[in-house]
């Protein structure tokens, strides 16, 4: 146990899910001189018939025994917060109201804002606390010009979760602390096998499952809470090459679980109006060049009132790709993209990356326009704006 220090930066609450990435940021506030409190939310977990144990690793009183231990390990308090009825309001209900659509949920994105920093806010204002931690790869800064918080890409570009933190509001991202966004996770493993305590992360997997459901149990999850409702497999010139379950099962871009002979084929379309699967071996198929984003979320607070040019990702790990946003409406904008992008899937989130705007003081001493381009392209994509979803 290490020595209980004065911590002058006052408290602050750290989201603990008894992971590698969440115990490291909580050693990363002790050794900045705060004072943390761990908290962890315990989610709802959708109970599968016949199965023992449906718990998900990043929820289970295993992972919060492990918190407690990091907590205890550093002498900090450590609570356990049931929230268990706003999760199936704001994130299963959401789930399976899209699936039901046949569109394809990001309840991460919706999560974040409307459950997890929310709660972690309320807990911090009834115990005195001004900010919230959590282990996200992500950073955020000031911008000394515009006095908003901005939201960044992390240093390990490959583990950034801005893409997942885009709906964040100005109000969170002035109250939220990212230790993790100036390292990688190489490096967070060495710190951790640093230290006494820390050695079951050399051993637990970490987990890739939805925080409410074990991936290998989503069919069964499917089948009884949104039910099958059958319909055709088609290719692209409408020749019927199969039968389909429900298009919940399915989502734009998939290759397996098709089950079709003389593939592989890739899902392109889903027809709702006549319940069709539409499916091709070319995986480019269906390219799109325009989509429509609604509703959309700035995190300045502003809506667009013109056309930029922008970088966005409609898929967390897609790289980065150049377009054009435009509003069309109330809370609507048309997205362009420079060329056209294949498995285009409504109800997934296309988030908005600007690079970095060089340093006024750089602007205002003369630097050649070459010097500030590279400034500028260093800063390739580094500011999350915000996102919106696909229609």
């Amino acid at each position: 146990m290490v020595e209980r220090k004065k911590r002058p930066k006052g408290k602050v609450i750290v989201g603990m899910s008894g992971g590698v990435d969440s115990s490291v940021a909580l050693l990363q506030l002790v050794e900045r001189g705060y004072e943390p409190v761990g908290v962890s939310l315990q989610y709802k977990t959708w109970q599968c018939p016949g199965v023992k144990n449906a718990e998900n690793v990043c929820c289970s009183q295993e992972s919060f025994q492990i918190a407690k231990k990091i907590c205890q390990r550093f002498q900090v308090p450590h609570y356990i917060i049931d929230v268990a009825p706003y999760f199936q309001s704001e994130v299963i209900d959401y789930f399976t109201d899209e699936l039901r659509q046949s569109r394809t949920p990001s309840p991460c994105v919706f999560c974040n804002r409307n459950l997890k920093f929310r709660k972690l806010l309320e807990f911090a204002k009834r115990v005195g606390a001004k900010y919230v931690a959590t282990g996200h790869y992500a950073r955020i800064s000031k911008n000394p010009q515009s006095g908003l918080f901005e939201l960044k890409v992390a240093k390990d570009k490959n583990k950034d979760q801005t893409y997942s933190l885009c709906f964040l509001p100005q109000e969170y991202l002035e109250r939220i602390i990212f230790p993790l966004g100036n390292l990688t996770k190489d490096e967070v493993y060495q710190i951790a096998k640093k230290q006494k305590g820390f050695e079951i992360y050399e051993k637990r997997k970490q987990s890739q499952d939805f925080c409410f459901i074990q991936n290998d149990l989503m069919e069964k999850f499917l089948t009884k809470e949104v039910g099958e409702k059958k319909g055709r497999i088609v290719s692209e010139d409408g020749q019927k090459l199969g039968e389909h379950k429900g298009l919940h099962f399915y989502t734009i871009g998939q290759r397996k679980g098709i089950k079709l002979p003389g593939g592989p084929y890739y899902v392109i379309e889903k027809d709702t109006q006549t319940n069709t699967l539409i499916v091709s071996k070319d995986k480019s198929s269906g390219l799109k060049k325009e989509i429509l984003l609604s509703p959309v979320f700035f995190n300045s607070g502003k809506f667009l009132n013109k056309k930029i040019k922008i970088e966005t990702k409609i898929r967390s790990t897609q790289p980065l790709v150049e377009a054009e946003i435009g509003p069309v409406g109330k809370n609507k904008v048309k997205l362009t993209f420079s060329k056209p992008q294949p498995a285009v899937t409504p109800g997934q989130i296309a988030v908005f990356y600007l690079p970095a705007a060089p340093p006024a003081q750089l602007v205002q001493a003369g630097l050649p326009a070459d010097a500030l381009l590279q400034v500028m392209q260093a800063g390739k994509g580094e500011v999350c704006l915000g996102g919106g979803v696909i229609n």
